[in-house]
């Protein structure tokens, strides 16, 4: 059989995932009918914006995690949304968040090591108008996207 698992990956990652109606069902003991008008109300009033696989990303070669806070230079400050915007078209970046305090932008990071790790960093500085860099690399993840990652 055709092993296609990186395009499964790429999808479910941009939000090719559908909820499990009838596992739904079960857990909660109410009509799969009710179930599946509940979710679509939610998704028509722009409650739910997407689904999402939780991956076990040390099997998909993404075992890197680092969270990085970033001052912007002061000709990027004046607009964080452009610059996050630029930064989260990179498909290594999981999420980036405009934040207060002493960094503008926090951006979480999924790499396979700590290489690819330090030849985003230096490319990143140039091409998205980085002035200073904090980053704190995540050692063991217990808990993503609401789902306990312990077994």
């Amino acid at each position: 059989m055709k092993d296609i698992t990186p395009k499964l990956i790429n999808l479910f990652k941009q939000g090719y995932c559908a909820p499990q109606i009838s596992r739904i069902s079960k857990k909660i003991k109410e009509p799969s009918t009710t179930i599946h008008y509940n979710i679509k109300k939610l998704e028509k009033e722009g409650k739910i914006k997407s689904y999402k696989a939780v991956f076990d990303y040390k099997k998909i070669g993404e075992g890197h995690c680092t969270y990085i806070l970033v001052n912007l230079l002061p000709s990027r400050y004046g607009s964080p949304e452009e610059a996050a915007r630029d930064i989260a078209k990179d498909s290594r970046v999981e999420s980036i968040d405009i934040c207060t305090g002493d960094y503008e932008l926090l951006v979480k990071l999924r790499t396979k090591d700590i290489d690819e790790y330090y030849e985003y960093i230096k490319t990143s500085v140039k091409k998205f108008g980085f002035a200073k860099t904090v980053s704190m690399t995540s050692l063991k993840q217990l808990k993503t996207e609401f789902v306990e990652t312990e077994d």
